[in-house]
């Protein structure tokens, strides 16, 4: 069984939508496209190149981004780009309901039910698969419960509407931080770990301790 890994680039309100360019994804009118890039330096690039060269063996992938990174990186075609060559070459599934074939080398396509695409690959296949961008299918992996972990770079910079990384449904899950650092332009990179089910508390006394209290005094 493989473990599911989501790579995300938010902002501090949370919000994922287009951060690479203003074209990216304007669902909903969206005007603030490009908003990662004055903050991608090189340790960010670091983390990235750590991320896909020692940390994935599958890339899973919405329609939108699979048509965002099946349009450039088969053009990066210099084999000094460890991303490049990474990504070129290692197995690629797309989930999507209209797409109907696929042109990026070594892509398959993940018909029918995606939550069920998906949980199905995740039991057949060994190592990591790892999602990138990918927001809508990333909202359906949380309501199923699939994601097993979450790397996330936060940059110091808030947009106030977009799409965005946690929305209403979810499924309820408790994470514990297994690795924070902060690069030289502000992100700051956490992973996170699944840590069961959530747990509840008050910081409100009982009844009975409310009334002793009150006796007391």
């Amino acid at each position: 069984m493989s473990k599911l890994i989501v790579t995300a680039f938010v902002t501090l309100d949370g919000v994922m939508q287009a951060p690479g360019g203003p074209g990216e994804d304007v669902d909903g009118g969206f005007e603030y496209g490009g908003w990662q890039v004055p903050y991608t330096d090189q340790d960010f690039m670091g983390i990235m190149q750590t991320a896909f060269e020692q940390s994935a063996d599958h890339l899973l992938l919405g329609r939108k981004t699979y048509d965002i990174f099946a349009a450039y990186w088969p053009r990066v075609t210099d084999e000094n780009n460890s991303i490049a060559v990474k990504l070129n070459g290692m197995p690629k599934y797309v989930a999507s309901r209209t797409l109907s074939g696929l042109e990026w080398h070594n892509s398959r396509l993940l018909k029918g039910d995606a939550a069920e695409s998906v949980a199905e690959l995740k039991e057949r296949l060994d190592g990591v698969i790892m999602t990138q961008g990918s927001s809508d299918l990333i909202r359906t992996l949380q309501r199923h419960d699939l994601v097993d972990e979450y790397r996330l770079l936060v940059n110091p910079v808030i947009i106030g509407t977009g799409k965005r990384l946690f929305a209403e449904g979810a499924a309820p899950v408790a994470w514990k931080i297994t690795e924070s650092r902060v690069t030289g332009a502000g992100v700051q990179y956490c992973v996170y770990e699944r840590a069961g089910k959530p747990e509840y508390g008050s910081f409100l006394l009982d009844e009975e301790g409310a009334d002793e209290g009150a006796d007391e005094g």
